[in-house]
């Protein structure tokens, strides 16, 4: 199992797939009962209880920001997660005599909704290029076998890309699942779906919009 795994597997474990973190409970380990000072040091030193800890107590206010900034529940997840990734494989850049975890994490929390409103304004410009090569022939009365041959042309695109970049993409427009979803589906760690999926729509947008450019067809 690599470091990554096992970091996953702590947060699978602190929270169910899918949920929000809930307040620290009765009953609660030694490691949640610790203070934020004392948590933070366990934490910088690679404690990964203090990491499943870190995530009960500050996983709501991580999933909170990303819900209000973001406006979708799956996506705050998916950042939620990603925070506490970030943070745990990032923990040498943190140091506890320098200021509050909790406001460490708020920042990682930024830049990663930075990061999913840029990975959406892309899903939106890879829309509007495949729409384009679908209207190719709107105007000239286009025939049903051209509306075909359009959408050969995006398939096509799509099946030039990597494998893992193809599969990231196809389960998530032809299946609608969330790259949580894809995850666990294939196995594949989170960051790594999202990084086959950020690669994959970069090329296969441009593909799109240089074909759009020279009319979509040649001969």
């Amino acid at each position: 199992m690599t470091a990554q795994q096992s970091t996953e597997r702590t947060l699978d474990a602190a929270v169910p797939t899918a949920a929000v973190p809930r307040p620290t409970a009765p009953g609660a380990t030694a490691q949640e009962s610790l203070t934020d000072e004392e948590l933070a040091t366990g934490f910088a030193d690679g404690d990964e209880e203090c990491l499943a800890a870190a995530y009960h107590r500050w996983g709501r206010l991580v999933y909170t920001l990303a819900r209000r900034s973001l406006g979708d529940a799956a996506e705050a997840e998916d950042v939620t997660q990603l925070v506490f990734l970030a943070a745990w494989r990032g923990r040498a850049g943190f140091s506890p005599e320098r200021g509050a975890l909790a406001a460490w994490l708020v920042g990682i929390t930024r830049r990663k909704i930075a990061d999913a409103l840029t990975a959406r304004t892309r899903r939106a410009d890879l829309v509007a290029a495949a729409g384009a090569v679908m209207s190719l022939n709107a105007h000239d009365s286009a025939s049903p076998a051209d509306t075909v041959l359009d959408r050969v042309l995006v398939r096509h695109e799509l099946a030039r890309l990597p494998a893992p970049q193809r599969r990231a993409l196809s389960l998530a427009f032809y299946d609608d699942l969330t790259h949580t979803q894809i995850a666990q589906l294939t196995g594949w760690p989170l960051g790594t779906v999202k990084s086959h999926a950020r690669r994959g729509l970069h090329r296969l947008g441009r593909r799109l919009r240089e074909e759009a450019g020279t009319g979509g067809r040649h001969g």
